[in-house]
Order: C-alpha cells, then structure tokens, then sequence
C-alpha cells in the first residue's frame, strides 16, 4: 500500500466506512468520524515507520476517534447532586467511626501500626514512608494495605455497614462495645 493518503483512500475507504458504521448509530455521525480519520491520517501519514503496519495504525484511529466521539457527547452527572440530605441522615457514620478507629490502629502489631501511623495521620506518602523505615517502595505499600486490611477485618468483625452508591458508610450498627461513640 502506498503511504499518500489518495492511494489510503482509494484502498481504505470502503472497508473503514463499513468499519465504523458498524460502530456507530447514526450514519453521519459515522461520516464525520470517517473524516476526521483521514484528516488524522493526512496529518500524521510522516510518523508511520512500517508500511507493513499502516493498515493497523489507520484502523487505531478509527478506533481512538470513535472512542473520543463517544467522550465528548458523554453526559456529566455532579456526584454532589444525587446526594440529597433524605439519602443521608447520618451523613459523619465515618466521622463517628473515627475514635475506634484509632483504637484498633493502636492494638495492630508495631509494623503495621507504625504504617498506618505515619501515613493515615501524619500524612507520609508510602513514598516517604518506605525511606523512613529502610523499606523498599513496594514493601512500604504492602506493610500499608495490610495494615488497612487488619483494621478493615477487626471492623467488619464489630460492626455492620451500609454503604451508599459511591462506597461511602452510610450507616453502621455494632455487634460489640469496640464501636461506640
């Protein structure tokens, strides 16, 4: 295949028509992707370093401008506005959480409490945290979610969550005196 974009056309055209169409509602919606697709290739036919490769190169654009088509006409619904105050009564269950919280981190083992410590409430990165302690960066994140882990489980032990739709504690119940506020 030739690298100019009339022999990309003359060769590509159809199949990349029939391409998109399949991928697409709306017919002109697909004719206009088709012309930004050869816009792109028009633009950036110098970059391509193997011709063997080219028929693949222009059907990623295809793929990559359909995929921004559907990004821009992608509706943006504020988190913020499905929350109302009848959804959330008790909207500090964490908050109130907070104190057994802190009680739990102070039973883990030294390791992981020293972990979480230094970067849930002093505010170390795990970057930071792995320098501090002569860790590597990788074993400073795995001491940190395991930590989370301990506390997580010692939780879910004590108490019974419900979580809103972003994963957020809507309310809790205890099962044993470790919870109360």
């Amino acid at each position: 295949m030739e690298n100019t974009t009339e022999a990309i056309w003359n060769e590509m055209h159809t199949r990349l028509c029939r391409f998109i169409c399949s991928r697409m509602a709306d017919p002109e919606d697909a004719e206009d992707i088709l012309q930004e697709v050869f816009l792109r290739i028009h633009t950036h036919i110098g970059t391509v370093r193997e011709s063997s490769r080219l028929e693949s190169w222009i059907y990623q654009i295809a793929r990559n401008s359909m995929n921004d088509y559907y990004r821009a006409r992608r509706t943006h619904v504020e988190l913020t506005d499905l929350a109302t105050e009848d959804e959330h009564p008790d909207e500090d269950a964490a908050e109130s959480l907070a104190p057994s919280i802190r009680e739990i981190v102070d039973t883990l083992p030294e390791r992981y409490r020293q972990a979480l410590i230094l970067t849930e409430y002093e505010g170390l990165s795990q970057k930071e945290l792995a320098e501090r302690l002569g860790l590597s960066f990788s074993g400073a994140k795995s001491r940190v979610q395991r930590a989370r882990e301990k506390v997580r489980d010692a939780l879910l032990t004590c108490c019974h969550f419900e979580f809103d739709a972003r994963g957020l504690v809507y309310d809790y119940r205890q099962h044993c005196c470790c919870c109360e506020s």
